[in-house]
């Protein structure tokens, strides 16, 4: 049953990443750019991505320069955009989580001020977005010439309607992790409801980003969100590790298209 949820999750996720991946390349690298090209790279760079995220990334990078010939650092903006758009998705639905759920927020509340500390860090981030968007498009600091850099040429062109818009193309990712989870989590015998996952799942995957050995960040928060069940490490270690290996495994169904699509089809 839990390989049931697993999979066809898995396989989803990597078509509306990829999706999403696609939009901001033809909009900031290569317009021409077709959704079959970029399907068995990006399933490719999940298999460096069980070494590092960000080495997934690089091989998105090092896949623009060889066939489309665009610039390394341009490409990598793009890849910083799309992470900007990841952690404020992850934002804005926790963000609803905690306004429909604020009770749920309160009463794991055990062992730290989860509702001050988490309404701050919204306060934070959506007080800096406008001043991001300004500031990039040149409306504020007319002279600066930081983000004349190259890795910012995907920032300096974005309008708010492009991370509207590609906030839209991942969302379905986020939604449908908070119902795999929420799913996953009761045949683990783990009482969480679906209020808890939206509120609290974002959060966790932000942690789970931090550059810590073993996802530390993601393992600590599941302790302390959910102090009664101490079975959810374990969970969140095997969701993680299944999740990240099955994407190399589609990596590498199609890995021969993608040594393909960078070292011999190359266009004239």
């Amino acid at each position: 049953m839990w390989l049931a949820l697993m999979i066809p999750y898995s396989l989803f996720f990597f078509l509306v990443d990829s999706h999403a991946t696609w939009r901001a390349i033809r909009w900031f690298n290569t317009p021409e750019i077709k959704l079959t090209n970029i399907l068995p790279i990006r399933a490719s760079a999940y298999i460096l991505s069980l070494v590092n995220e960000q080495v997934g990334k690089g091989a998105m990078s090092l896949y623009l320069l060889r066939r489309y010939d665009v610039p390394g650092w341009k490409a990598v903006s793009t890849m910083v955009l799309l992470g900007i758009v990841e952690i404020y998705q992850l934002l804005i639905f926790s963000a609803i989580g905690v306004a429909l759920y604020f009770d749920l927020v309160q009463e794991a509340a055990v062992s730290l001020p989860l509702p001050q500390i988490m309404l701050s860090v919204f306060a934070i981030a959506f007080l800096y977005f406008p001043f991001h968007v300004a500031y990039f498009r040149g409306y504020l600091f007319k002279n600066s010439t930081l983000r004349d850099k190259p890795i910012f040429h995907a920032l300096r062109h974005a309008e708010l309607k492009h991370y509207g818009l590609l906030l839209l193309c991942k969302a379905p990712n986020l939604i449908g992790a908070v119902v795999v989870y929420s799913l996953a989590l009761s045949l683990f015998s783990v009482n969480v409801s679906f209020g808890q996952m939206l509120a609290f799942l974002p959060v966790i995957f932000l942690a789970a980003a931090l550059p810590l050995p073993f996802h530390a960040g993601a393992l600590l928060l599941w302790a302390v969100l959910f102090p009664d069940y101490p079975e959810v490490g374990v969970f969140s270690m095997i969701m993680h590790t299944f999740f990240v290996v099955f994407n190399a495994v589609i990596g590498v169904v199609f890995l021969p298209l993608a040594n393909r699509e960078l070292f011999v089809d190359r266009p004239v």
